[in-house]
Parts: C-alpha cells; structure tokens; sequence
C-alpha cells in the first residue's frame, strides 16, 4: 500500500546559473548554449507540470483492493431492503477546522465520522503553531485505514478562520478549492468545527442513499437528482440583523496580517443593495458538488461580488451561501430549508450556540440531525453518542459494512469491500425528518422566499 497522498507540494523552481566556458565573442558558441538552456527548461517544467499533474490524479490507482474491489458496485446491509434498488451511494467531502490545542478533538471527530468513501481534509488555523499541525498530519499518517483509503488530508499553510469576521468565506472556499482538486467524485461538501460532532453513522450519513432504498414513496420527489439539493437555513427576514451585522461596515485585519487582531468597525453605516436580496442563515450547511462548482469555477460573476460584498461585514458566512443559493436561477429550486444540524442558543445570546450536555441528549436524539453543534472538550456526552449511536470505541473508527473483524474494539482491523453499506440507529430518525422536510407542501413553501 502507498503512503496517503497528502497536498501536492509547492514547485520548487531551481535557480541554476548558466556559466559560458567559451569565449563571449564567439557568437555561435553562445547562441548553441542558448539553445540548449532553452531545451532544457522546457523539458524540465514539462516535466515538473507531468508530475504534478500525476499527483493528483494517480492517487486513486494506489487505493487498497480490499477496501475498493470493484468500485461500480456496492450493497446496502439494512433489513427489509432490496438490494436491486439500491442506488449508487453518495461520498461526502469534509473540511474539519480546529484552532490551537484542537488536534485531538480534530481526530476524535475524524474517526467519529470517517468512512472510507467519503473525503476528509483536516485545518489548524493560524493561532496554532506549526508543530501542532505537524503532529496532526504525523498522526494521519500512522494510521493505516487513511493510508490504505488515501482520503485524509491536512492543510500545510494555514488561514484563519474567525467566526465573527469575514475570513471564514476565503477559508471555505479555499477548503472546498482543495479538496475539489483532490477528487472528482464526491457529491456533498460539509464543513465541520472541532466542537461539532456526528448523531448517526457514516453510513447512516449517507442519508439518501438509504432513503431512496428505503422510501420509494420519495424516489418520485427525488427524480430530479437528488444530488443537486442543498441542506440549508435560510431566511430573508432581517430583523435585528440589518442593525448589528449588515449596515455596519468593518475592517477585518485578518484578510492582510499576519496576526490574529480584532475587527474595527467604521462609523458610518451602508444602505443595503438592491442589485440582489439578501438572505440570512446558518454557518452550518451541507452543499452540493455543483453548487461548489458554481462559487469557486463558475462563469457566473454573483458569488465574487458577494464575496466582496460581504468582505466587510461581520459573521459573513452565515449570509453568503445562503444569498447566492436564493439569488441564482438555477439553485434556488432545490434548497431545503434546514441544514440537519441540532443547536440550541442561550437566552441572551442569539449568536453563541449553547453548549451541549448530557440534558440535551434526548433533545439531539429525537430531533433526527445528522450533527449536532456545539461540544465541550471530552464532555461526557460524546461518549455516550460513541457508545449508544456510533458504536465506537475510543481511538478507533466507527464500525461499518467494510468491518470484518470480530465484535468488539478491534472490528475494524480486518477490511472488507467499503461499498457495502451497514447504516446504524440513526438513519431511520434521519429519513424521519427528511421525510417531513419534504412532505405535505413544506420543500417548496420554504425556499428562498421573501418576506
């Protein structure tokens, strides 16, 4: 098996000095150095593009054949299913974010939602040190399954990504950039924090696959691709937010420093635009590979000018996709209302999640979403979700239809065909509230309407 393929390295250009041994004045001897130091070069950056080329796109020929034995074909281990119906099951891309002492959460919540088929790249922002992220991609690294899968990855040159300053948008965009240069075949983009945590099992996670398998009744709605839907929170009512963070107008130093320092705001405030509507949501989505597509390689000039739009307004990210889904013809007519994703707010707070505990356990359970936002470090409750919901065991991934070995911790040391599919407790409550999402009028009543 191959070492996982991590980030393709920056070019390295030699600076190499051509030195004349002959005389400069004989003219025929310089103009023969010349040529040849032109050859050369061509031949040397063909060489250098053919290699970097191959280094994004052989990784796949190195992927483990017990893992991947025949990739066109997989099964669906659920019961009262018919395997003639299984439909081809999704892979999910995920941009894991952490900032610094995050490196043990950032694995835990990588094995908490690791599967084999999905795609992980994994970010210490810049307030952590060097050494954390070294130790973070050494740790990827020794772990066998990521090697054998070749889907883990880890950003070398950081960003930052403060929550309440406008450089989380350049941040996910440049996340989900990597990972769509790193693969052709995933269909979701999710991008997590160290805090959030997973309440259903990868393959549970692949949500519809298992609810087209399972609900015919559905496959009617989903005819169109399901795969070109949007999981997200989005609203065009206001309210207190034109007052707090869209007239207000900031400087975010972390566009341009190098150090972390707080916004400024201006004292002036903007009127809002009437060149589009603009839309409110969550910073938590779950977004479709073209819709991905249309942000970072898309034709359409709407999400750069959003983006510089939004440059200079405070907890941006919870706006922008939300404004480009509802303003763009061809996306705003298969986005869902809700992102799966369990938080709860304090009080006095409408911007800080409340932070969840074991007297919220019951609430996340019932709720039916796939994640849940936000955790305390090593808070009792994640191991109650690894032990009830996950079925995992500390250190170790959860266990799947790719785990052969025997019952207990160490099932997942023999490997097994990662496209057959066991998905766990969780899927029935997801295709729960799936189903309600998009029954009796409530998919199309609650998108992109303005208020």
């Amino acid at each position: 098996m191959q070492n996982p393929s991590f980030l393709p390295p920056q070019l390295r250009f030699l600076n190499a000095t051509i030195t004349a041994t002959s005389s400069p004045k004989d003219p025929k001897t310089t103009l023969y150095i010349i040529i040849a130091a032109s050859l050369f070069s061509i031949v040397f950056f063909i060489s250098i593009s053919s290699s970097s080329f191959s280094s994004t796109t052989t990784s796949q020929s190195g992927l483990d054949p017990f893992l991947f034995p025949n990739r066109q074909t997989h099964r669906v281990l659920f019961p009262d299913t018919d395997p003639s119906s299984d439909p081809t099951p999704p892979s999910i891309a995920y941009l894991i974010s952490g900032s610094a002492g995050d490196c043990g959460r950032i694995i835990r919540l990588l094995l908490a939602a690791y599967h084999p088929r999905n795609h992980y790249l994994l970010h210490l922002d810049l307030s952590a040190p060097q050494s954390e992220r070294d130790a973070l991609a050494l740790i990827v690294r020794s772990l066998p399954i990521f090697k054998a899968a070749q889907n883990v990855n880890v950003i070398g040159k950081a960003d930052f990504a403060y929550p309440k300053g406008s450089s989380t948008i350049p941040f996910t965009l440049h996340g989900a950039s990597i990972l769509l240069r790193l693969s052709a075949d995933w269909d979701w983009f999710v991008s997590l924090n160290a805090a959030d945590y997973p309440l259903v099992t990868q393959d549970g996670t692949v949500w519809l696959e298992v609810l087209a398998a399972l609900c015919l009744d559905l496959l009617h709605i989903l005819s169109f691709l399901p795969k070109d839907l949007n999981f997200l929170n989005h609203s065009s009512y206001i309210g207190w937010r034109e007052s707090r963070k869209l007239r207000p107008i900031i400087v975010y130093p972390g566009l341009y420093l190098s150090k972390k320092t707080g916004m400024f705001y201006a004292t002036q405030k903007r009127e809002l635009p009437n060149a589009f509507q603009l839309f409110t949501g969550s910073s938590f989505s779950i977004l479709n590979r073209y819709f991905i597509e249309f942000c970072i390689l898309g034709t359409d000039n709407l999400p750069r000018t959003l983006l510089m739009y939004f440059a200079n307004t405070p907890s941006s990210l919870s706006n922008y996709f939300a404004t480009v889904l509802c303003n763009s013809l061809q996306f705003k007519r298969a986005v869902i209302n809700h992102n799966l994703l369990y938080v709860t707010f304090d009080k006095h707070s409408n911007s800080e999640p409340h932070l969840l505990s074991s007297s919220d356990y019951e609430a996340m359970i019932k709720s039916g979403a796939a994640f849940a936002r936000r955790f305390q470090v090593d808070d009792p409750v994640l191991n109650r979700i690894d032990q009830e919901i996950l079925g995992r065991s500390a250190g170790k991934v959860v266990p799947s239809g790719w785990c052969l070995g025997e019952s207990g911790n160490h099932k997942c040391s023999v490997w097994g065909d990662a496209n057959v599919l066991r998905p766990g407790p969780g899927a029935r409550r997801l295709e729960k509230r799936i189903v309600e999402l998009l029954s009796n009028g409530t998919f199309q009543s609650h998108q992109c309407i303005v208020e």
